[in-house]
């Protein structure tokens, strides 16, 4: 297929950066503006419990440290920052993008970049129903972070593209405006990424459903809270959130926490009923492509567009939490890096048959 030829590719060419990024994004937006396929909670929930078995790595985790390239790779942080920065100025999306592919590359199979993988047969994460939202920004920017990096003759081939993954959402939340903090490196990638193995939240899920997942990952509810803050500087597409906004005919009704009228009156403008598949809308209608705690004042005010985000708000047992970021964003802030490091760590890899640095972050070596 045309887009694993442009996906793979793209990290083996260092030159042409404007030209290979607008072939990279056109074909994963073939890929991803399919609606999100729904997925039934209880099979969901089964799989999960299978896959968090295996996120549980104490051992391996320990191996993490902020100063683990200080004699491979002296420069990494640099040539990290400098690569994202440009990857920002060509895109007002790329830093979400890349913050989100983070969280579902920790969230399946570990911090192990798989979600990076494209397989030759078509099974992979991010062609996963689960990863059809991920935006094409994302995975550009870890490539083109990974091939400043291997330009550097000390570093080249010696940086997992799972710690540059790591290391370019930090950049994208502090190049926004957040907090700076120190990330744990030391992490290798994996060599499996496979469609079944996606399990996330859905746009539709209550706190329940939301507790029951990051619990799974050994996350609180302030860290769910504090992650899902991170939608501060994201966007979505209307096929995530048009339901919000109209009802269907012969569709089951289903609960949907309340929405700001003139709100709801101003999306139905951006999501017309025969809205395009590429129209998207920002999550913080507050301060958008702002990293602050704007996201947790949209809620407040009933404007947030998805339903599991709204539901923060709505319901009681979380509410408190809402309100707090909200008003006092360094609580935010130092909930939302302490978050990062949690999730930052599950299901960390070692040097095995399992992991190795990839010399190409789209396939094994």
């Amino acid at each position: 297929k045309p887009v694993r030829h442009e996906l793979a590719g793209a990290a083996s060419h260092t030159s042409g950066r404007a030209r290979k990024g607008n072939s990279l994004r056109e074909a994963i937006e073939r890929e991803t503006d399919r609606p999100m396929a729904k997925l039934g909670w209880l099979a969901s929930l089964a799989a999960a419990v299978v896959v968090v078995v295996t996120l549980r790595s104490p051992l391996a985790a320990a191996q993490l440290r902020p100063g683990y390239y200080a004699s491979i790779c002296p420069n990494l942080e640099t040539i990290v920052r400098n690569s994202v920065r440009q990857s920002m100025a060509q895109s007002q999306i790329s830093a979400g993008a890349t913050l989100r592919l983070f969280f579902h590359d920790c969230a399946v199979r570990g911090c192990d970049a798989s979600i990076m993988i494209v397989n030759s047969n078509g099974d992979d994460e991010w062609r996963s129903p689960d990863d059809q939202s991920l935006k094409p920004q994302g995975f550009q920017t870890v490539l083109d972070a990974k091939a400043a990096v291997d330009k550097d003759p000390q570093c080249r081939y010696k940086v997992s593209c799972a710690d540059i993954l790591a290391l370019a959402a930090r950049e994208s939340v502090v190049q926004s405006g957040g907090p700076n903090y120190q990330v744990e490196l030391g992490r290798y990638d994996g060599k499996v990424s496979t469609k079944s193995s996606v399990v996330l939240p859905h746009v539709d899920f209550n706190l329940d459903k939301l507790n029951a997942f990051f619990s799974g990952l050994g996350l609180s509810q302030t860290d769910m809270i504090a992650l899902s803050g991170g939608h501060t500087i994201g966007v979505t597409h209307c096929d995530k959130f048009v339901r919000r906004l109209y009802t269907f005919k012969g569709a089951r009704p289903q609960y949907s926490p309340p929405m700001n009228l003139a709100f709801l009156r101003q999306m139905r403008g951006t999501c017309p009923l025969n809205y395009s598949p590429t129209t998207v809308a920002m999550l913080d209608a507050v301060t958008p492509n702002k990293f602050d705690n704007g996201y947790y004042q949209t809620l407040q005010q009933q404007k947030g567009l998805l339903s599991s985000d709204q539901v923060l708000f709505a319901d009681r047992r979380s509410r408190a939490t809402v309100n707090h970021f909200a008003a006092n964003q360094t609580a935010f802030f130092d909930a939302f890096v302490a978050a990062m490091a949690k999730l930052g760590r599950i299901g960390v890899k070692t040097a095995g048959s399992d992991a190795e640095i990839r010399r190409v972050c789209t396939k094994v070596n």
